[in-house]
């Protein structure tokens, strides 16, 4: 058995490169660059990335002077009352007896440019455009990991119809074979050497290959309705698609989940919230902006009338001015804001940020052990499959014989129809389980080498 499963190894071992690389056929690789193309998935995650870039130079942006201009008209009517405390002179006058009430009317028009720039934010901005470089990269390696997940599904998709394939090839073969033993059948009961028990045997097999026949050509549909969705491939375009269905081998030294792009994406979502509380903290600092501005002001067509008693004697004044005008009025200055105490409003936060950081850390370390086992467990089904592989070559190899033995055996009269059809079975189970497994020997490569996140690396084009 050593023997049989050394040799198998060696086998599979012919049919990849010494580099451990997942060799892509060139119409293969085009499906795949087509699904990458067309995912909703990958799309979405890209206008995410793209939202983030411009929040981050938003942030940045706050660097920029605001610079703002206002123009204002108005017309002003008002009524002015004096009530001045009555003066006595020395020579028994009244002054200022009685109140004086002035209707006054004027134009007024405002125009100014102001500019503001922050000069110091307490490193709120710098804090923040960093926290949100480092979530762009971990989304970035969140896109990644779903590149890998689609590679990984057309692989998959292109290899059960490759089964689907071989599925049809056995049940032809088959076909050929038991139509012969029907016409065979059929002469030796005419020659009373059979039994019409033996044709409904065989017919009964035939049915049943009928059924699978069905049965793949449902499984088809619904690959070819998967792969449509994925690619946007036409049914020419998927039959295109050829390759030789070889094992995956990898080589367990280097296997390490460190790069595995969740995690990579966590720790990136960590340190983006390091910055998040330096930004928090920041804010016990003064802020420091610096501020310009050029105006202009004018009241013009300016009156003012009033019937005002002077020395005794009331008398009507009308007040007139042409233009009472301040230009040009320039400004700078610079201004410091601090918000000393706050409510505990900022502590709150600091210590929700230091959480957040701490729920990150937990959820860092147990990503870590999660994926750890899963290599291992990938791993090691991956290394049962690839013997598996040479353990269906040696059941097909002795199916085929039993199959040639049987249908000579069942010629010469030496065993039943029933035997004969169950050496027919026999072959297309163990033809199908190779492949079968053989796929399945695939996907488990792939899955190990997805769990290590170099999944991209490992793919190399076999022309």
């Amino acid at each position: 058995m050593k023997k049989t499963l050394l040799c198998g190894c060696l086998w599979a071992l012919t049919f990849v490169p010494a580099q451990a690389q997942i060799g892509l056929s060139n119409s293969l690789e085009q499906a795949i660059d087509k699904a990458l193309e067309k995912s909703a998935v990958v799309k979405n995650q890209h206008y995410d990335i793209k939202k983030l870039e411009l929040q981050r130079k938003g942030v940045l942006n706050t660097y920029l002077p605001r610079v703002e201009g206002t123009a204002m008209y108005a017309y002003l009517d008002n009524r002015l009352t004096v009530d001045v405390p009555t003066y006595s002179t020395f020579w028994g006058a009244e002054l200022f007896e009685g109140k004086s009430s002035f209707d006054n009317s004027a134009q007024a028009f405002h125009a100014g440019l102001t500019a503001k720039v922050p000069l110091f934010t307490g490193m709120q901005v710098p804090n923040g455009a960093k926290a949100l470089q480092q979530k762009i990269e971990g989304t970035e390696y969140l896109l990644a990991s779903q590149k890998d997940d689609i590679i990984k599904e057309v692989i998959s998709s292109f290899d059960q119809i490759s089964l689907l394939n071989q599925a049809d090839k056995l049940i032809k073969e088959s076909e050929i074979r038991l139509d012969k033993e029907t016409q065979r059948v059929e002469k030796a009961i005419s020659l009373g050497l059979a039994i019409p028990y033996d044709r409904d045997k065989i017919k009964y097999a035939s049915l049943e290959l009928n059924s699978k026949k069905v049965e793949s050509r449902g499984n088809r549909k619904v690959l070819y309705q998967k792969i449509r969705y994925l690619t946007d491939y036409s049914d020419q375009e998927i039959e295109s698609v050829h390759y030789e269905l070889t094992p995956y081998l990898i080589q367990e030294s280097g296997l390490s989940s460190s790069e595995k792009q969740e995690l990579k994406a966590l720790e990136s979502f960590k340190t983006a919230l390091d910055y998040l509380l330096k930004k928090e903290k920041g804010t016990f600092l003064p802020t420091v902006g610096a501020f310009a501005g050029l105006s202009y002001t004018s009241l013009f067509d300016i009156n003012a009338s009033s019937n005002a008693t002077v020395l005794g004697v009331q008398k009507e004044i009308d007040l007139k001015l042409n233009e009472l005008t301040i230009s040009p009025n320039w400004m700078f200055g610079v201004a410091l804001k601090w918000e000393i105490f706050s409510g505990l409003e900022r502590k709150h936060k600091v210590e929700e940020a230091q959480i957040n950081i701490a729920q990150m850390q937990t959820k860092i370390d147990d990503t870590k052990e999660k994926l750890d086992l899963l290599l291992n467990h990938n791993f090691s089904k991956y290394e049962v499959l690839l013997e598996k592989i040479a353990i269906a070559e040696q059941q097909e190899k002795i199916a085929n014989n039993n199959l040639t033995m049987a249908i000579k055996q069942y010629q010469q009269g030496l065993i039943t129809v029933s035997e004969r059809l169950e050496a027919e079975n026999d072959i297309y189970k163990a033809a199908l389980n190779k492949v079968n497994t053989l796929i399945e020997q695939r996907m488990s490569a792939i899955e190990t080498i997805t769990t290590t996140g170099q999944l991209t690396n490992y793919l190399s084009k076999n022309n």
